[in-house]
């Protein structure tokens, strides 16, 4: 285990590199502690008199600190012996931040005055960050508005770079505008007080989303000694260390050094949040402080799991050696590597022998194969996957075991960020859609972790029969990571256990792997028919997070809860539904319509009135057009390796074309089309009835009726069909989706007729999508016009057209009504031992009535 210094070489510039804060090339976590404010002095400083900060000083660096955060600006004095003692200082640059600040004279002032400021101690090697702002307050931000203020703070940004361009620059946020959006910072900073590890632990996984690929730094946490007690405040200092360090932060600041502080010209004597007190004299809490700050790999990772390190590898001898060196560089002490050899024709197995790792060669089988055959070698607990162009970070496994001693997870993921040696192509194609993101339900479960960091308990994983060999390529994560969900299991997430991941450097390499995953798509879609629309689109069930995350077109505004008159403790952006029109245009199949209504165009050379398809043609395209600008701008500004560049916005925006183009491709190459075959269509008998709206079943075996919706729930499922479940405000139970045009929601009623005896009922009624029936609202109008205007030729093809929609929309209602009958009718083998019949009456076995009640033997079906 590698030995920490209290700080860094002098002269050494803190900067930023993905999650977490570096100064010469080794990660500085900041272990901090803040400082004032005090009353000021006759030169209008605030802070104590240099032999106080010198005394001050030592203390701190003895009990393992290595940061100081100060509220105004040091004089050069205070900087000097913070650098004599190894200590990094986190300046604030104040300003009438409690007032209205945007008429025009005060805001220029304060851009002048904050660049003034900043280079009166700018390069000093002391320098950590400097803050350009500490929660404005709420009601200012609510009155002047969520973009103005931001706009400001860009504007502070700035004055800052121009006078310092090396220093890094943050804003110290607060939960009560934990709304604003201030990507362009180097670093997510807020003040957060919570008591309770529960409160705490949700609201920094929420946090980590919100700064997304950026470090998250605690600016201020702590607790009040006078009230809580000194013994308390120590207990709460020691688990709020752990928590922040342990749930991947860049640092955090305890608030405060001593109890000592100066505000709005008066000293505060109510509260006591110091470590020491007002003479200096520590508490119990300095003492915590000091053993977790100077056991901080401990901190982070109080249990150590035994890791197997699984590199599975195809002619990957271009970056193999960077990926070993990456994880021998692990501080971690209780894990095995493992490189398993799927058949490379290359010079790979001559780099990795030359590292102390297990190696395994094998003939060319696929990824899910080499995978396996790590599972098998694998001695240790948890089972670590990263790709062969991807390397860890120092404290991956740290986090990992972390994560997996905190919860209950059978599998844990983290981020996986685009290497800063990579050139601006690579980076762009970090900001391109179709990247290896993760899919989160909450802020700290999955529903899908990318392969390239995807860690799974290695008994779990023999549980479910390892990876599907199917997948040779891609798909593989997807597939385990639904079945390991199917088998009961829970998914993690931990943003702090992150791996480095090139991305393709060329537009070819980028088009080739789009085709692959489209493959893979119509894989998956061949295995997990259920999770499908009928158009062959497949809805996370929880949200998209990272670089390259594309954004559908914003038709709703979205809003901010304020709570009553601006009142909320926490305030928060909620955003509207997308609906249902705001997601087609990130759809793949969006070509396959705009290509259609190219052809359809055509066939104005027979009859002008198909030259309205162009328009429309026009109209799809412009959506499409709009939506890409919209998310690859987002993903160009959020991105600050680019610098703004606006050849990198193009490079983007071309990328946001090529990506639904190739995927497409690669879909309709292997069989995921619009117009495919759907699994339990064939071999189901058409021959019901279709007049038939419902049907029967008697059972002699109870169930409770939530029971039996989930066994007609799997049946549906295992038919092909995409089930949905019933709102609380519905009439109706499931709704299964089995055809391109229409959807069937059905309603169960489970009669109780004693003694464990139920009589189940089945109603259902058909939803036609509202595409089609536009479609055929379309061809009528178009028709008729061209039946008005005499165009013979033109109103025929109309004609057929409609006849094939609605001969489509016919054979889809007699398939679905079909396979849910068929779902229904398997009931019947857990009712024991009824029949279904699907007629106006049903026949039932012959039950003896009880005294006094009538035998239901022959009960009528009702019909809708």
């Amino acid at each position: 285990m590698e030995t920490r210094t209290n700080g860094p070489e002098i002269g050494a510039r803190p900067r930023v590199k993905g999650k977490f804060i570096f100064c010469d090339n080794k990660k500085y976590f900041i272990k901090g502690v803040t400082y004032g404010t005090f009353a000021p002095d006759i030169g209008g400083h605030q802070f104590p008199p240099l032999w106080q900060v010198e005394q001050d000083f030592r203390l701190m660096q003895a009990s393992g600190i290595n940061s100081v955060r100060v509220y105004t600006v040091p004089p050069a004095g205070l900087l000097d012996l913070a650098a004599q003692y190894n200590l990094k200082i986190m300046v604030g640059l104040p300003w009438e931040q409690h007032i209205t600040f945007l008429d025009k004279d005060t805001r220029g002032e304060i851009i002048q005055r904050v660049g003034k400021a900043v280079a009166a101690c700018a390069q000093h090697p002391a320098i950590l960050c400097y803050t350009i702002g500490n929660e404005i307050p709420a009601s200012i931000v609510r009155w002047y508005g969520k973009k103005k203020v931001e706009k400001f703070l860009r504007q502070l940004f700035d004055a800052v770079k121009l006078a310092d361009p090396e220093g890094l620059v943050t804003y110290v946020n607060y939960p009560t505008t934990e709304y604003l959006n201030l990507d362009f910072l180097d670093f997510y900073s807020i003040n957060v007080y919570l008591e309770t590890p529960e409160k705490l632990s949700g609201y920094l996984a929420r946090l980590h989303n919100l700064c997304g690929d950026r470090p998250l730094l605690l600016a201020e946490m702590g607790l009040d000694s006078q009230r809580n007690g000194e013994e308390q405040q120590a207990a709460a200092i020691g688990w709020q260390i752990q928590m922040v360090l342990g749930k991947g932060c860049a640092g955090l600041f305890v608030f405060s050094w001593t109890d000592e502080w100066w505000r709005g010209g008066l000293e505060i004597l109510d509260w006591d949040f110091g470590i020491v007190d007002r003479q200096r004299r520590p508490k119990p809490a300095m003492a915590v402080v000091a053993g977790t700050f100077s056991a901080i790999q401990q901190s982070i990772n109080p249990v150590a799991i035994s890791f197997s390190v699984v590199v599975c590898s195809y002619n990957g001898s271009k970056t193999i050696g960077q990926c070993l060196e990456g994880i021998l560089q692990l501080r971690y002490d209780n894990y095995e590597v493992i490189v398993v050899d799927d058949g490379s024709r290359d010079n790979l197995a001559e780099i990795v022998s030359r590292y102390p790792v297990q190696l395994i060669r094998t003939p060319n089988r696929g990824l899910s194969n080499a995978r396996n055959t790590g599972m098998k070698a694998a001695t240790g607990e948890v089972i670590a996957y990263i790709d062969d162009d991807a390397y860890p970070d120092p404290d991956w496994l740290n986090y990992l075991s972390y994560a997996f001693t905190h919860g209950d997870y059978v599998a844990v993921g983290g981020p996986n960020l685009v290497p800063g040696e990579d050139g601006g192509l690579a980076a762009c194609v970090g900001c391109a859609p179709g990247g290896p993101l993760q899919v989160l339900v909450t802020d700290e479960i999955a529903e899908h972790i990318p392969g390239c960091n995807m860690v799974i308990r290695r008994q779990a994983l023999l549980d479910i029969g390892g990876f599907d060999p199917r997948y040779r390529a891609a798909g593989d994560d997807v597939d385990v990571c639904w079945r390991l969900q199917e088998a009961g299991g829970t998914i993690g997430y931990h943003p702090g256990a992150l791996v480095w991941h090139h991305r393709r450097n060329s537009f070819r390499a980028y088009w080739k792997q789009q085709k692959g995953y489209g493959k893979a798509e119509a894989l998956l879609e061949q295995k997990w028919p259920e999770r499908y629309n009928a158009l062959g689109h497949y809805n996370w069930d929880g949200s998209i997070y990272g670089a390259g995350t594309t954004f559908p077109i914003p038709w709703k505004k979205k809003k901010i809860f304020f709570g009553s008159w601006g009142s909320a403790p926490f305030q928060s952006v909620y955003s509207p539904s997308r609906g249902w029109w705001g997601l087609i245009p990130l759809m793949p199949e969006w070509g396959l319509l705009c290509a259609a209504l190219g052809v359809v165009g055509f066939l104005g050379l027979v009859s002008p009135v198909w030259f309205g398809a162009w328009g429309v043609l026009a109209i799809c395209l412009m959506a499409s057009f709009i939506q890409i600008i919209y998310s690859a701008g987002k993903n160009w500004k959020a991105s600050k390796r680019l610098g703004r560049h606006y050849k990198y916005l193009w490079i983007i925006i071309g990328l946001h074309f090529v990506q639904p183009a190739a995927r497409l491709i690669g879909r309709v190459q292997h069989g995921l089309t619009p117009w495919r075959k759907r699994r339990g269509s064939a071999g189901v008998s058409t021959a019901t009835k279709t007049t038939t709206r419902g049907g029967a079943v008697w059972s002699e075996t109870w169930k409770a009726p939530h029971e039996w919706l989930t066994v007609l729930e799997t049946n549906l499922a295992a038919s092909g069909a995409q089930v949905k479940r019933g709102h609380t405000f519905d009439r109706w139970d499931l709704e299964s989706i089995h055809h391109l045009v229409v959807a069937m929601r059905s309603t169960v009623l489970v009669e109780e007729h004693g003694q464990g005896r139920q009589y189940l009922k089945l109603r259902f009624r058909p939803r036609f999508f509202r595409f089609p029936v536009a479609i055929g609202i379309f061809l009528l109008a178009v028709g008729a016009l061209a039946l008005f205007r005499q165009q013979w030729t033109g109103a025929a093809l109309l004609a057929a057209m409609l006849l094939v929609l609605i001969n489509l929309v016919w054979s889809g209602y007699r398939q679905s009504l079909a396979t849910v009958m068929a779902a229904f009718h398997q009931l019947q083998f857990d009712a024991k031992p009824a029949p279904l019949v699907v007629d106006e009456m049903v026949s039932v076995p012959h039950i003896q009535p009880e005294p006094g009640k009538t035998s239901p033997a022959l009960l009528p079906v009702e019909s809708q």
